[in-house]
């Protein structure tokens, strides 16, 4: 089901602060407790709202290293080798994309021994054929709230 205006301004107003009760997202979006609670559930059931979290400074928690890591993977393998790659603890997003290369890969580390442990499992993998790790000097913007 497509997305009309109200349930817009209900998800960017969840995505600001999912803490807002439904009164209050009621209040900022216009519309009536109910319509909000409905929407959200069926948002929900539809798996647009995938679930609720806190936005975290990985910094203040000692994550210093981000990386972002290029895959290259033998054909036929990549769904495979992605899939074990997103179970790995340290690993944010998992993407595939078009190019040189299979997939993309960012993930964060509090050190360079996590770093280099990570990378060598990463090479460890059956159908690995290749990596190439680009470490972040300075994060401008990381922010998924694009709604």
């Amino acid at each position: 089901m497509p997305l009309d205006e109200t349930d817009v301004k209900i998800l960017k107003t969840l995505a600001l602060d999912s803490r807002r009760s439904s009164r209050q997202i009621a209040k900022q979006c216009s519309i009536s407790i109910g319509t909000v609670l409905s929407r959200i559930k069926r948002m929900e059931k539809e798996g647009i709202i995938k679930g609720y979290s806190a936005l975290l400074d990985h910094e203040k928690l000692g994550y210093e290293l981000t990386v972002v890591s290029e895959i290259t993977v033998s054909k036929g393998r990549l769904l495979e080798v992605e899939n074990e790659i997103a179970r790995l603890p340290n690993v944010c997003c998992v993407y595939d994309v078009t190019g040189l290369i299979d997939a993309v890969i960012i993930a964060k580390f509090k050190n360079r021994d996590e770093l280099g442990k990570f990378t060598k499992r990463l090479l460890s993998l059956p159908y690995m054929e290749r990596t190439n790790t680009h470490v972040v000097l300075t994060t401008v913007k990381e922010d998924f709230r694009i709604i």
